[in-house]
């Protein structure tokens, strides 16, 4: 709880300021600002719930022996490959995946898997090729994930090797 106090409070700041410098324009784009981001709320707050029952469900369901098994510290390449296909095939926004994985590290999850995880997940978004495949089309979205294929268990690793005591 404490570790959020800081980023809530700097988040905090932005939009007081912001919010004072759509007022003080005069003309009416604090009031805008406001019901954009009603909708947004609207819009993600679904969603958001629904990532933050997982991680909590995570946190709760997953034995701590069987965690650190298989995807804890201890677990080696065999968690760093649980975390890059776990993150490449989860879907969503930072607001569902980073929730999952603050439940795994809470779980016992290895420094290494989480890096595996989080990286596999902004890089692979096996959930957007669909789209991006529609956009850019097969070639270009082929040769990305073909680019970016080694990276998520290589910075899991070097995350294992460089880090692996950090809790």
């Amino acid at each position: 709880m404490a570790r959020m106090l800081a980023p809530t409070l700097v988040m905090a700041a932005f939009a007081a300021a912001l919010l004072a410098l759509g007022w003080w324009r005069g003309q009416g784009e604090h009031v805008a600002g406001l019901k954009a981001a009603g909708g947004m709320t609207v819009q993600i707050l679904p969603m958001l719930l629904f990532a933050f029952i997982t991680a909590g469900m995570i946190q709760t369901l997953l034995p701590r022996d069987a965690v650190a098994r298989w995807i804890g510290g201890e677990s080696g390449l065999k968690g760093i490959l649980i975390g890059t296909v776990a993150g490449g095939l989860t879907p969503g926004g930072p607001y569902v995946s980073l929730p999952i994985v603050a439940g795994l590290m809470r779980s016992g999850a290895g420094i290494g898997t989480v890096v595996a995880f989080v990286t596999a997940w902004s890089l692979w978004a096996v959930a957007r090729l669909p789209m991006e495949v529609g956009i850019l089309g097969w070639k270009v979205a082929g040769i990305r994930l073909l680019c970016t294929f080694f990276f998520p268990p290589i910075a899991g690793w070097l995350a294992q090797v460089a880090f692996g005591a950090v809790k």
